[in-house]
Order: structure tokens, then sequence, then C-alpha cells
């Protein structure tokens, strides 16, 4: 049985480092700091970006992994793609036969294989998307 990797987008260590990327690309490409080497702003414009890329690789690191916010969820089980749902979008969920299926507004339907993941984490995730959803309101 495999696990679901959770991300609450509300994460301060994941927020931080975005602020520090940011802060370290201003600060190497428009030479804030004076260097006696010229190439260190280039080394931290670098860091900079490579900070960018941990962050947003994040979601390649785990085969499982689900990430949201208050405005909706990006999912990716069983899967090398994900899919982005809005919550102000779905009307219902459902989960029958190792799926989960949501149904948006317009009567768009997606479904999410869930074979092989563990039913705490199968109703962890159809909790995150009732509770977040227009349904719950």
């Amino acid at each position: 049985m495999n696990k679901i990797h959770f991300d609450n987008m509300k994460n301060w260590f994941w927020i931080m480092v975005l602020i520090l990327s940011v802060s370290f690309i201003i600060g190497g490409s428009f030479g804030i700091f004076k260097f006696e080497n010229p190439r260190i702003n280039k080394v931290i414009t670098a860091i900079g970006f490579l900070l960018q890329v941990i962050y947003f690789s994040r979601i390649f690191w785990y085969k499982n992994y689900v990430q949201w916010n208050k405005k909706g969820a990006v999912i990716k089980i069983n899967s090398f793609r994900s899919k982005s749902l809005s919550f102000n979008e779905i009307t219902t969920t459902e989960i029958n036969d190792e799926k989960l299926v949501v149904t948006t507004i317009n009567e768009k339907v997606t479904t999410f294989n869930l074979r092989n993941i563990i039913k705490s984490d199968v109703q962890r995730l159809n909790d995150i998307i009732v509770s977040n959803s227009v349904a719950n309101a």
C-alpha cells in the first residue's frame, strides 16, 4: 500500500524558501551588494534559481502527491501527470471501487485511480476536497 504525500501550501518553511530565492535573484541580478569578485553576484543569482527549481519540483519527488490551499488543489495519484481542481467548481465527490470521482459545476467528471493507496489517505483526500468545495458551503 502506498501513501499520499499531502502538502498544504501554508507551510512557512517553503514560503521562506521562496522569499529567500526571490531575494537572491534580485540581489544577484542587480548587484545590490558590491563584492571584490563580480562572479559572486552570478553565484547568488544561481542559488536563487536553484531554490526555485527545488520548490517547484516537489510534485515530481513523490508518486502520489496532493498540494492544496483554500482556492484549489493539484492532485497526482498513480500517474506522472497531475490534475488541478478548483474548489469553487466542485459539486460532488464519491469514492467507489478504488476510484475517486469528482464532478464540477459544468458536469466535468475527473476520476482518480486509488488502487494501492492507504484507506486513511484516501479518506483524508476526500475530506480535504469536501471541506473546501462549494458542495460543503
